[in-house]
């Protein structure tokens, strides 16, 4: 049994070449690979907007991802914010485009 971590949330903004490219089939997939819950959305600007919920020791895992990005991807920046977590989100899913 794995001792319980206190849920955190990652809120990031990801830049560059990342529409287009299956960022947000990636960020799905790794965060599903991690049990994390929140979304993935593009925003208008061209950049892609992260929100995931779970232990920091994952969100870690999948701040790195970021960074990293599908195949295709040209990651110029990542903007990471850490938040409370707020517990509203059950699984992980693809939003609108927004912002």
């Amino acid at each position: 049994m794995t001792e319980q971590t206190e849920t955190t949330r990652l809120h990031a903004i990801v830049e560059g070449g990342v529409q287009g490219v299956g960022f947000r089939a990636f960020v799905m997939q790794k965060a599903a690979s991690l049990s994390l819950q929140g979304w993935v959305r593009n925003r208008w600007d061209g950049s892609v907007e992260v929100v995931a919920e779970g232990p920091r020791p994952d969100l870690e895992k999948l701040l790195a991802a970021l960074y990293r990005g599908p195949y295709a991807a040209d990651v110029r920046g990542v903007k990471p914010e850490w938040q409370p977590a707020s517990g509203e989100y059950s699984g992980f899913s693809v939003q609108m485009t927004s912002g």
